[in-house]
């Protein structure tokens, strides 16, 4: 691994970059590939959630890892071919519809995108139409749902039933996350897992995926 590689994995999984994208223009500038510093963005948040898991990194680390890790992508965007950014597969992403929190959406985009997925976030406050239309218009394979509102989880069976509607529920994998899901919602609503961080919904999804 290149100097430039090794700084960049070292600066993102340590949380010492203050500005990741600079730090990978100049990479770029230093004849570095594209896909090759996002592998090594890739390997760093791979260190920075096992860190997370052990207990050594808090919620607010994955968060700033989260967005260093944008920059980061940002910065490399004009430079990388579709198989670079989605070679595992496609994931749409969304918070329900009536649900406006994006925070652990956001963080979970992120992670699957430094994983190698593509990721095809459609936002917050998202209606069940509209994960339908973004499921056959990219061919995903998966669906992310966020909800954090208690009141607002019945959505996540709209989203189910939507997609059953339209023939799709058969051939995608669907995983919940928020504070208000358990198990018990997963069942009930018809979703395939629950990811209870983003760490987690890496795994859930790269298990299905690989």
């Amino acid at each position: 691994m290149g100097e430039y590689l090794e700084r960049v994995k070292r600066v993102l999984a340590e949380l010492e970059a203050d500005d990741m994208g600079a730090l990978v223009r100049e990479a770029l500038d230093a004849g570095e590939e594209a896909a090759d510093l996002l592998g090594a963005m890739g390997e760093a948040m791979v260190e920075v959630g096992r860190r997370f898991e052990e207990g050594e990194y808090f919620l607010a680390d994955l968060v700033l890892a989260g967005e260093e890790m944008k920059e980061g992508i940002a910065a490399l965007e004009p430079f990388l071919a579709a198989g670079d950014r989605g070679a595992k597969g496609t994931v749409v992403l969304c918070t329900v519809k009536g649900d406006i929190h994006d925070i652990g959406k956001n963080l979970v985009g992120t992670m699957l995108a430094s994983a190698g997925f593509n990721v095809v976030d459609l936002g917050v406050d998202v209606a069940p139409e509209k994960v339908v239309d973004a499921v056959k218009a990219n061919s995903a394979q998966a669906v992310g749902l966020s909800v954090l509102l208690t009141t607002m989880v019945g959505s996540v069976g709209e989203v189910v039933e939507s997609l059953k509607g339209a023939g799709l529920r058969d051939s995608l994998k669907i995983a919940v996350g928020g504070a208000c899901v358990t198990d018990e919602v997963v069942e009930r609503y018809g979703a395939d897992a629950m990811g209870r961080d983003a760490v987690e919904a890496v795994r859930i999804f790269s298990g299905w995926m690989a």
